[in-house]
C-alpha cells in the first residue's frame, strides 16, 4: 500500500477487494466472479458506505471500479437471490428497507452525486445495473471484449436505478429508446461511437493498467480543483439552465476555491516553475 493511503480503514465487505495501485488512487474490484459480479442487496449498501468513506478520505483523489475475472464487470442484480427472497416469508420493515437501494443507487454509484471522480474499467459484461453504474461514472474505459445493455424490459421490469435519464442525456431520446426498448447489447466499439465510454483499452489485459494511467492524470491536478470542476460538470448535466448550473457551482465553491491553500500553491508553483505540492482538500 502506498504512503498516500487513507489514515482510517475502509468499511469491510465480501463484495469487493480494495487496492491502491498508485498514490491517491483507490481500485475497487467487485469480487463475485462466479456470479458474473451480479450484486445482492447488501452489496449496494456496502458500496455506498465505501464511497462515502472514499469521499471523506483526505489522501484519496480518484477511484476506479472494475470486476473480478475476465467475463463480467457487473451483470446487474443477483437474480438468484431475488428468486430466493420471493419464496421466503414476508420481510420485516427493516429487512424490506435493506432490500431497497440506498439514495446513491445501484452499487452506491448509479445515482451517486459524491465529491470525487470514479472511473469505470469495464472488463466484460455490463448489463442492467452494471450498465447503470457506467452511465453515472465520471469516465469509462472498456475492454475490447466489453458489452453493455439494459435487458430489464425483456424480463418484465425496467431499468429503475437512474440509468434511463442519464442515458438520454448522453445519447438522446431516439438512441436511448432503441437501447432500452429493445434490450439489445452494444459492443465496446458501438458504445464508444455513441460516446458512452471514453476509450477502449489496447487489450483486455491492459484495461486496469490504462485506467490507472488515466487516474494518475486526474490525481495530478489540485484536489480542490478536481472537486469543483467535477461539481460544475455534473451540475450542468443535471440542471436544465446552463447559466443556473454555472451560478450554483460558483455560489457553492467559487470563493472557497480561490481563497484556498491549493489555489495559492498552484500559482506559486507556476511562478517558480516546479510541480505543485498539493494539500488534502478542505472543500
Amino acid at each position: 500500500m502506498s504512503s498516500s493511503a487513507p489514515t482510517s480503514p475502509p468499511p469491510s465487505s465480501q463484495t469487493y477487494l480494495l487496492t491502491h495501485p498508485t498514490p491517491h488512487t483507490l481500485l475497487i474490484t467487485l469480487n463475485r466472479p462466479s456470479s458474473m459480479n451480479a450484486l445482492p442487496h447488501s452489496a449496494h449498501w456496502d458500496l455506498s458506505a465505501l464511497l462515502t468513506w472514499y469521499d471523506a478520505s483526505p489522501t484519496l483523489r480518484v477511484a476506479i471500479i472494475t470486476g473480478a475475472g475476465t467475463k463480467a464487470f457487473c451483470a446487474g442484480q443477483d437474480l438468484l437471490e431475488l428468486r430466493q427472497l420471493r419464496d421466503a416469508p414476508p420481510p420485516t420493515p427493516a429487512e424490506a428497507a435493506q432490500r431497497r437501494h440506498p439514495r446513491s443507487g445501484f452499487a452506491g454509484l448509479s445515482r451517486r452525486e459524491g465529491r470525487k471522480p470514479v472511473i469505470a474499467a469495464v472488463n466484460g459484461v455490463a448489463l442492467g445495473g452494471g450498465f447503470e453504474i457506467c452511465l453515472n461514472c465520471d469516465m469509462t474505459i472498456a475492454s475490447p471484449t466489453a458489452t453493455f445493455g439494459l435487458p430489464e424490459a425483456l424480463r418484465g421490469i425496467y431499468a429503475g436505478a437512474g440509468g434511463l435519464p442519464r442515458l438520454i442525456r448522453t445519447v438522446g431520446l431516439q438512441v436511448a429508446s432503441e437501447i432500452a426498448l429493445t434490450g439489445r447489447t452494444l459492443n465496446a466499439q458501438e458504445a464508444k461511437e455513441l460516446r458512452l465510454i471514453n476509450h477502449i483499452s489496447r487489450t483486455p489485459e491492459s484495461l486496469v493498467e490504462e485506467a490507472v494511467e488515466l487516474a494518475k492524470q486526474v490525481a495530478k491536478i489540485s484536489p480542490d480543483a478536481a472537486i469543483v470542476t467535477r461539481a460544475g460538470l455534473r451540475q450542468a448535466w443535471e440542471t436544465a439552465s446552463v447559466e443556473r448550473a454555472y451560478q450554483i457551482t460558483q455560489e457553492r465553491f467559487g470563493e472557497a476555491l480561490i481563497g484556498g491553500e491549493n489555489a495559492k500553491e498552484g500559482l506559486r508553483a507556476f511562478a517558480e516553475k516546479r510541480e505543485p505540492r498539493w494539500l488534502p482538500s478542505k472543500l
